[in-house]
């Protein structure tokens, strides 16, 4: 239910994700899908990979600060209002959503999200019934 995500600080200057996602490249590890946000100094580029320990590995060895969180993947109808229903069972619970990312497929968006209690967040959605997760075998099937 749980994906693992790198959190991957990188400089705000040119050529700082040039950087990293050669590195990646040379070591043959695919970005499923990436999210960046930055401040004046730097930035945080968030990714998924298949293989997120080898990633944070190479990423390591090259002097890059890289964070591994746990995220939950969730499928929603890609119609407006496709992911109210999960927002409304994590707001009736008390669980906040840190941040979160999508990326949409024809009849289906995924949302990963990034919440301050993932165990109770998983528990809860599966309680609700109509949460489809996305594991991440679904995902790099696509």
């Amino acid at each position: 239910m749980k994906l693992n995500q790198l959190s991957i600080f990188a400089e705000n200057k040119p050529g700082s994700l040039n950087r990293i996602c050669g590195i990646l490249a040379e070591n043959n590890i695919d970005i499923l899908t990436l999210s960046l946000a930055d401040t004046t100094d730097f930035g945080i580029l968030r990714i998924i990979t298949k293989d997120w320990e080898k990633a944070r590995d190479v990423l390591t060895e090259n002097r890059i600060i890289v964070r591994v969180t746990d995220v939950v993947a969730v499928e929603v109808p890609n119609r407006p209002g496709g992911m109210c229903s999960i927002l409304d069972t994590l707001s009736k619970y008390s669980i906040n959503v840190e941040y979160m990312y999508a990326f949409a497929a024809t009849k289906a968006a995924i949302i990963i999200l990034r919440v301050d209690a993932p165990e109770m967040a998983i528990e809860k959605l599966k309680a609700d019934g109509s949460v489809k997760f996305v594991s991440p075998e679904d995902i790099f099937q696509s």
